[in-house]
């Protein structure tokens, strides 16, 4: 399933997105009982999501709103927590990083164990949403094309073969940075949490939807350019060994969002740096999930 937060008549919603992407069924009018919020849906589990899907054969026609008449917003517009993010977990994105000087994480490229950080929960925008890249005077903003995984059941050191029962779903996040707002702080949480900074959406895909999660593939455009491509079985750190690390030291709660890292072509990697500027558009997309589109501003 398709889970979308959306805004009809100004008012924010969850709902059902189809197959083809055409219509969006409206949860509150067709299961009024269900709550109103994807983080409270989240917190339900299997159990809700099994009544969805039973209901989906039998909904009434006018629950549904045509794609074009909602909204889109990110699917979780103001997570509970900041947003978890890993460094330098694609072996060629974490060389192109440590050649750039921008890297203050060691003198290795590769890292031994995974590099945790985490964005504001204020840097959350929606699909169409702009990034305001004109907020950062230094004038090096940057992009980062990831797969993100929605923690469904939370737990605190969650045992390897446990980790799937633990995974709600996935979303596409986009890690805004700013490069020298990162090197300038000696950690990264100014530099990525700007506000703004962190697209999100257009979708959380539910885990039953995804096969193997290895084989989607994260791509990056900005302004018709392809600039990333890889896949998700690149990762240095799977899903599973970063659920495990993180959940080894803090507890993880229904809703966590976390980003599993970028693949190489970032724009610090050029030489010179290809940073974002206003007028450009970045395009995220991996394979199952669906495609994140921000206008920068």
């Amino acid at each position: 399933m398709k889970l979308v937060t959306v805004k009809v008549d100004d008012q924010p919603e969850i709902g059902v997105l189809d197959e083809p992407g055409q219509r969006i069924l409206r949860l509150a009018r067709e299961m009024p009982d269900l709550p109103k919020s994807m983080l409270e849906l989240i917190s339900l589990g299997e159990g809700a999501l099994n009544r969805i899907r039973s209901g989906l054969a039998s909904t009434e026609e006018g629950n549904w709103v045509s794609f074009d008449q909602a909204t889109i917003l990110a699917p979780i517009p103001r997570p509970a927590r900041n947003i978890l993010c890993v460094g330098k977990n694609y072996s060629e994105h974490a060389e192109e990083f440590h050649q750039s000087s921008f890297d203050s994480t060691g003198t290795s490229s590769i890292p031994e164990f995974p590099i945790i950080f985490t964005k504001a929960i204020t840097s959350v925008v929606g699909p169409g949403d702009s990034v305001r890249a004109s907020d950062d005077e230094t004038n090096s903003v940057d992009y980062e094309a990831e797969l993100a995984v929605v923690i469904g059941k939370g737990g605190y050191r969650i045992a390897p073969e446990d980790v799937w029962n633990h995974v709600y779903g996935y979303t596409i996040v986009n890690d805004v940075t700013s490069r020298i707002l990162q090197r300038r702080h000696n950690q990264w949480f100014l530099g990525k949490g700007m506000d703004t900074f962190c697209p999100m959406g257009p979708v959380i895909v539910t885990a039953d939807e995804i096969g193997d999660i290895g084989e989607l593939e994260v791509t990056m455009h900005v302004n018709g350019e392809l600039r990333q491509s890889a896949k998700v079985v690149d990762l240095l750190f799977d899903v599973p060994t970063l659920i495990c690390e993180i959940s080894k030291r803090i507890t993880l709660v229904s809703g966590d969002i976390i980003a599993t890292g970028t693949p190489s072509g970032v724009g610090v990697g050029f030489n010179p740096p290809k940073y974002l500027k206003p007028g450009d558009m970045t395009v995220v997309e991996i394979s199952g999930i669906g495609v994140l589109e921000n206008p920068i501003a």
